[in-house]
């Protein structure tokens, strides 16, 4: 038989045949078109032959005695399939109710698996209890990982940026040799309307000269009547003179700016022995808190976060601390607008002013711009230890917390009220039961002295998180907010502020200014 393909391809294919002795050629011609279509179809089925033979094969090796005889017998009866995947199932359920030692030494990798379970020609049962110890590693590893990196950020939050402590130096040594950063605040004919109950008051505790500045240009440009507004400043002695000369040097145009240190003022013994009180009780429940914190605490994500959050210096600040005293720092005042240092104002908020609170001391927002979710930050839950009978005996674990940070203040409703008084009478009851009443942090306590006294204002007044992991408040709320606050570790001012909503703050930072180039401030 001889064959002859055309030098021009596969167009014709002759076959002939010749007989022995005797040249007899039988001639057939077969065409291409019916060639490569059978080349086609083998060349598929080919490979899936192959692979089929070789699965059957190897498993077989473990399962039956003679391998010919289960070749022939899984081939043609074609139910190895729903076998193979009962046993696999089988399996799996009998890894998952097994134990796994995390703390053996084991395989690590895929490629590793593979490899051990070709050379040891193991079962379906190991292969899946080898792949749930070395899932069972790999999200211990991981989660560790979220772990130490959760606590790398809330550590980044706790420094002064070089940039802020720059800024603070340089506004110091211009106070010192600039006699206009020394001049008086506010001008003396502007010190009359201090406590006029005509103009709109607005109260900073704040040792971030900063951030001050970016909270009173945002509000000053969003005012319809800027001439009304007055901002006081309370700030530490050691920010005093960097932020006094801020301010008068950048006069703000139309408002009026004082700035205050707390060695200014003249408090009664009683005033200063109580204020010494509340800094030591918030700082022996920091310790009893912290002492207490064990490692299992970091178990589960989430809840670790909340643990860090406690254990921020801002529990123990000064200045935030001060604002129950807000009445004691400003005696001829009676109604003011409390504002965060980490707040943007995005929209006039002078109709504040104008707001009834219905004889309630403090203007806040409760419920959530979300409908999904009625609480906008946290719940009572998640400050207080309900485990304790006079907590669980007095407040609702379910119930929403205010936000702090941009909220209205009727001082003389406050007074009345003796919120003061009742501050520190819980802190007392706190350090008599042994302090864990509650968590670290000026919420808590504040939560309870104005229990009653809370007016549910608009959620789009103060838009709050920002300044948390993952900020999930859409666009549009963004926008309509007419306050945002950069609540959270993640301030704007730091590195591991969020690029997506730091813009917001960024755009009121006076980026022209000659300070804030020289100490290069991102703005």
């Amino acid at each position: 038989m001889k064959f002859y393909i055309s030098t021009t391809g596969i167009k014709r294919l002759t076959i002939s045949s010749a007989g022995a002795g005797k040249a007899s050629p039988a001639t057939r011609r077969i065409s291409g078109r019916t060639v490569l279509p059978l080349v086609l179809v083998l060349a598929l089925i080919l490979p899936f032959l192959f692979v089929r033979i070789a699965f059957i094969v190897l498993e077989s090796a473990t399962a039956c005695s003679s391998t010919l005889d289960c070749i022939g017998w899984r081939f043609f009866s074609g139910s190895d399939e729903s076998m193979l995947r009962e046993e696999l199932t089988r399996a799996l359920l009998e890894a998952k109710d097994g134990k796994v030692d995390n703390n053996e030494e084991g395989i690590e990798s895929f490629n590793q698996l593979v490899q051990e379970m070709t050379l040891k020609q193991q079962d379906v049962k190991a292969f899946a209890f080898k792949t749930k110890a070395m899932l069972s590693r790999m999200e211990h590893k991981v989660q560790s990982a979220r772990q130490r990196e959760s606590i790398y950020w809330h550590l980044a939050s706790h420094g002064v940026p070089k940039s802020l402590h720059c800024l603070c130096l340089k506004l110091a040594e211009e106070y010192a040799v600039n006699a206009m950063a020394r001049s008086r605040l506010p001008p003396p004919e502007y010190v009359s309307r201090l406590s006029d109950p005509s103009f709109h008051h607005l109260v900073l505790l704040t040792d971030n000269v900063l951030a001050a500045s970016v909270v009173i240009s945002s509000t000053v440009e969003k005012s319809a009547n800027p001439e009304k507004l007055i901002f006081h400043i309370v700030t530490d002695k050691k920010t005093y003179t960097p932020m006094h000369a801020w301010f008068a040097i950048h006069s703000i145009q139309s408002a009026v700016v004082e700035v205050k240190g707390l060695h200014q003022y003249e408090w009664s013994q009683e005033v200063n022995v109580a204020v010494k009180e509340m800094l030591e009780i918030h700082r022996l429940i920091w310790g009893q808190y912290y002492k207490n914190l064990k490692e299992e605490d970091f178990e589960y994500d989430g809840e670790h976060k909340r643990f860090l959050e406690a254990l921020s210096p801002s529990c123990l600040s000064l200045m935030n601390l001060l604002r129950i005293y807000i009445p004691e720092l400003f005696p001829d005042l009676n109604k003011i607008v409390f504002l965060d240092d980490d707040i943007v104002v995005q929209h006039d908020i002078s109709s504040l002013w104008e707001l009834d609170l219905n004889g309630n001391v403090v203007g806040a927002v409760v419920n959530s711009w979300d409908s999904d979710n009625c609480c906008p930050g946290r719940k009572y839950k998640d400050y207080f230890n309900f485990s304790q009978p006079i907590i669980s005996s007095n407040f609702d674990h379910n119930r929403c917390a205010w936000l702090y940070g941009m909220n209205v203040f009727d001082l003389e409703a406050w007074r009345r009220a003796n919120i003061t008084e009742t501050y520190h009478h819980w802190l007392k009851l706190s350090q008599e039961s042994g302090l864990t009443l509650w968590r670290p942090g000026i919420i808590p306590p504040a939560l309870i002295a104005f229990e009653g006294h809370v007016h549910h204002i608009d959620p789009l007044w103060h838009v709050a998180g920002l300044g948390s992991r993952s900020p999930e408040v859409p666009r549009d709320i963004l926008e309509a907010a007419s306050v945002i606050h950069f609540s959270g570790p993640a301030k704007p001012w730091l590195e591991i502020g969020f690029p997506e909503v730091r813009g917001l703050w960024n755009k009121h930072v006076n980026s022209s200014n000659k300070f804030v180039r020289k100490c290069r401030i991102m703005g």
